[in-house]
């Protein structure tokens, strides 16, 4: 199958648009939906404690994503850092609310993209790019000049602003979302954004807007379209038969989606019950049952 990315397709003058638009938004920052109207040009910070230049902690190829992602090569993941996100239960905890990583140059961000193609991965999985969209693009840029071919993985926790998603529209090949909540309170409780599942759910309708269903080669390697992600929380907090249910109803029954098993706590989860304990294997094949009852086609 023969494959261009999207922002190949796209002529450098939109690329530069976009670019100056994104940039733009950084002056009174409202990338994301918590709207904190802060100056990131000149330094200023807000939720997200991020400023005007690429904040990475890691990078490297990456064997533990989707398989569609990861192929015989990896997906070359950029651990972008700090979130705009609260959870209580984060994983990469370091990497989301504290400070670890350094500050890049676009170039030397534009030198890791093409590093990561010459290793062989399959895509350049952005991880966390939310609150960094403008660096990303100017370091995009930069990498395209210098020859990157491959598909952008934009792998973000679903609090998106639909503005920063149509600056995205004809660059990003592959949409991975979290799909955390589909309540509310839980939403405030454990990730500080109570309005999280109605932004969520328009931030995923509009993805799929831009890349439909998930594509991939002849390999199984995927090329763009929408992969959902969804962790399942004890005693089912996260919701998971609202959120399947919306997923088939409103986006497409062939959302390819993973129903994720992998929850433990960590970070705060201990001082929160019941986020204190892992899963349980019922409440796994409850969450999973839901899926498919609902009528998604391609789980995980």
């Amino acid at each position: 199958m023969s494959f261009k990315p999207s922002y190949i397709k796209l002529s450098k003058s939109s690329l530069k648009d976009k670019i100056r638009s994104a940039e733009e938004i950084l002056k009174n920052c409202t990338l994301c939906p918590r709207n904190c109207e802060v100056d990131r040009s000149v330094g200023e910070t807000g939720f997200c404690g991020t400023g005007d230049r690429p904040y990475i902690s890691s990078w490297n190829p990456h064997f533990g994503e989707e398989a569609p992602l990861v192929g015989n090569h990896g997906s070359g993941t950029i651990f972008m850092a700090h979130c705009n996100l609260g959870c209580l239960f984060c994983q990469n905890w370091t990497i989301s609310h504290q400070d670890e990583g350094n500050i890049y140059s676009f170039e030397a961000v534009a030198d890791i993209m093409m590093t990561l193609q010459k290793y062989g991965c399959h895509n350049i999985n952005l991880v966390t790019p939310t609150h960094q969209v403008p660096m990303i693009l100017r370091s995009l840029e930069i990498a395209i000049d210098k020859g990157l071919k491959v598909p952008l993985v934009y792998n973000c926790g679903g609090y998106e602003s639909i503005e920063t998603l149509k600056i995205l529209d004809g660059i990003i090949d592959i949409y991975m979302p979290d799909f955390k909540y589909a309540d509310f309170g839980p939403a405030k409780e454990y990730s500080n954004a109570e309005d999280y599942p109605s932004v969520v759910k328009e931030a995923i309708k509009e993805m799929y807007c831009q890349v439909g269903d998930l594509v991939m080669d002849n390999n199984n390697i995927a090329l763009k379209g929408l992969l959902v992600r969804h962790l399942v929380l004890p005693e089912g907090l996260a919701g998971t038969e609202k959120i399947v249910k919306f997923l088939v109803e409103e986006v497409s029954p062939n959302t390819y989606t993973n129903i994720m098993a992998q929850y433990y706590p960590c970070y705060k989860a201990q001082d929160h019950p019941p986020l204190h304990r892992r899963i349980t294997n019922a409440e796994y094949r409850k969450a999973f049952k839901a899926a498919r009852d609902a009528g998604l086609k391609r789980l995980d």
